[in-house]
């Protein structure tokens, strides 16, 4: 493979560079208006010279930042667990048994994931309605596993069509049931899969906003993104607070992302490696 020359990856670092500056530039805009005064007009560009901590104390007791991201956690922790766990047992049958049936089940399954989730947003309101759902995490749970299903089922099947039978024969050549095949065998296999999907879950479900704005209309329920969004919208006149609450709202990704960055990547490649 012929190397890049000198000139040329400059130029690519130089691309690079520019890229991560204009993606961390709202986030630069973010800091500085979160740690000025309500009234202090300078330029986003300008560094305050001291910073505003009643921002964020406003953000946390009048926006409830603090619950929402608690809510966010539990609602995210449960829902992905279960996406992991219900996606690798459905997807199971599908991958060792391609009968008719199941193969008509996998193509429904693939249709799933191609409607968009508003689209069901009526009909699905209705349902937790009468489930009295409605501002309770386990109907917003229920609401996001359901939402991520099809997705996880999908990347389980086409992984677990990439490993061989034969480990899972042998097994039960040595005496093993099938729940010990299932369970010793072939989930621990899974998980780079497990890592992709919990991933792509994870993310999507604490990011989710639309959804959780009409499930979840109470300060004490509500999770993130719809807190931040109702928090900005009352503080149209202190920018500096609504600021403060979107940077808390980031705090746990990034924390997330430091100290896992290693497992998400791995995660990914070898998922898509598979």
């Amino acid at each position: 493979m012929k190397r890049a020359s000198a000139p040329s990856k400059a130029f690519i670092y130089a691309g690079l560079a520019l890229i991560a500056l204009l993606q961390l530039l709202p986030f630069y805009f973010g800091v500085t208006t979160a740690a000025k005064a309500k009234t202090d007009l300078s330029s986003p560009w300008v560094l305050p010279g001291e910073i505003h901590w009643a921002n964020f104390r406003t953000a946390i007791e009048q926006g409830h930042i603090l619950t929402a991201i608690g809510n966010s956690a539990q609602v995210t922790v449960v829902s992905t667990v279960l996406v992991c766990v219900l996606g690798a047992f459905a997807a199971y049958p599908l991958a060792r048994r391609q009968t008719r049936g199941n193969r008509l089940v996998y193509a429904g399954i693939i249709g799933l994931i191609m409607i968009p989730p508003l689209s069901v947003l009526v009909p699905l309101y209705t349902l937790m309605k009468v489930l009295h759902g409605l501002n309770t995490h386990w109907g917003i749970i229920a609401v996001m596993v359901t939402g991520n299903l099809p997705l996880a089922v999908f990347l389980y099947t086409a992984f677990m069509r990439s490993l061989p039978v034969a480990i899972e024969e042998a097994a039960v050549v040595d005496g093993a049931s099938g729940w010990q095949v299932l369970m010793r065998i072939v989930f621990p296999m899974l998980r780079p899969v497990t890592a992709t999907v919990a991933i792509l879950a994870g993310v999507g479900i604490w990011n989710e906003f639309a959804l959780s704005t009409y499930f979840l209309r109470s300060d004490e329920t509500r999770t993130i993104a719809p807190a931040v969004a109702n928090f900005f919208a009352s503080q149209g006149s202190n920018p500096g607070a609504a600021a403060a609450a979107a940077l808390l709202s980031v705090v746990p990704v990034l924390l997330a992302y430091l100290f896992l960055q290693r497992s998400f990547i791995k995660g990914m490649v070898a998922g898509s490696m598979k």
